[in-house]
């Protein structure tokens, strides 16, 4: 019998993180949910943590070995995942209390493919950053309102969506060639679909540290900008509006990416110049400026990353001051 929920979960070198991201669901009521736990290959105690969970929640553990894609990882489980419905949780993230129960009505009501909602930012070790919202108005959101604001900028965490298991297959499941873009090309898929249901409430925590997998992925020189644009490329053309409006987002959306590649760059202590980036936001004007502030949540994306690194370099002082 097809379960509710399907909680598609990879996993790589991960058991600094993982009990929480376990316990978290662990800790509301997991009826009519399986937890699809994906292993990269992990070398650590990841396996030996999942296991042990295992006892006590609804959990099948899939061990490909070593594939090195968290993308593909991901889109692996989904397939091999029996539920209705699904979403994905990183090993890294969290579920806050009461999500399933929100989360519940609204699957069941849910015209389209996509329900959602807030998150927040936490850091190594839990302690809340920031808010991470959506700029979408509560209840159903008409799929050409919902892409014209994502296409400016991924503003949705990974671990608050829930979609319709057989409409991200049916769609192509997730691209494996997008190791930075693979979520921003899959909700704009499925949203694309029919009506959004979005709810303003914050149900999930999402993690920022210096080991996430994004950030300790090698790069080369532009590969973030073009795996971005490759995402903005393929679904802008599809998406329906007035020629204006059209102009105005495509503007508003490549100063976004610009700006994104940027402070890539920056994270990475790789060169990069802020001239191109600057001109295209000063470019935009007024209501560009006001459109891009709302849909990239940039104070919200940014705030969290200064004060996380603002935190780290005082321990770091610290530290160094106790061992001398």
């Amino acid at each position: 019998m097809k379960g509710l929920l399907s909680v598609v979960m990879p996993t790589y070198n991960g058991e600094k993180f993982i009990a929480a991201a376990l316990e978290s669901v662990g800790a509301q009521a997991v009826d009519g949910l399986e937890l699809v736990v994906v292993d990269d290959g992990s070398s650590d105690g990841t396996l030996d943590i999942v296991r042990d969970f295992a006892k006590s929640l609804p959990i099948r553990l899939i061990t490909p070995g070593r594939i090195g894609n968290w993308v593909a990882v991901s889109d692996l489980g989904l397939r091999q995942a029996t539920g209705d419905w699904a979403c994905l949780l990183h090993q890294d993230d969290l579920w806050l209390p009461g999500r399933i129960a929100r989360l519940r009505p609204e699957i069941e009501r849910a015209e389209g493919a996509l329900v959602l909602h807030n998150a927040m930012f936490v850091g190594p070790h839990g302690e809340r950053l920031g808010p991470w919202t959506c700029p979408l108005p509560e209840g159903l959101v008409p799929p050409e309102l919902f892409v014209e604001r994502l296409l400016i900028q991924n503003f949705i965490a990974i671990p608050s969506p829930v979609f319709r298991r057989s409409a991200a297959l049916a769609s192509g499941g997730l691209d494996r060639t997008l190791w930075y873009s693979a979520d921003w090309d899959f909700w704009l898929r499925l949203g694309a679909l029919g009506p959004v249901r979005f709810v303003a409430e914050t149900l999930s925590a999402f993690r920022i540290h210096p080991a996430s997998q994004t950030m300790a992925h090698r790069t080369v020189p532009g590969e973030w900008q073009q795996q971005l644009l490759r995402v903005f490329d393929c679904h802008f053309p599809r998406w329906n509006a007035p020629a204006a409006r059209r102009a105005k987002v495509q503007h508003a959306a490549m100063a976004s990416l610009a700006i994104n590649a940027a402070l890539a760059a920056a994270s990475r202590g790789e060169r990069f110049r802020w001239t191109g980036p600057l001109l295209k936001f000063l470019a935009l004007g007024p209501s560009g400026w006001r459109r891009y502030l709302r849909d990239s949540r940039f104070a919200e994306r940014i705030g969290p990353r200064l004060k996380l690194r603002q935190s780290l370099v005082d321990t770091f002082h610290g530290n160094e001051c106790m061992d001398r």
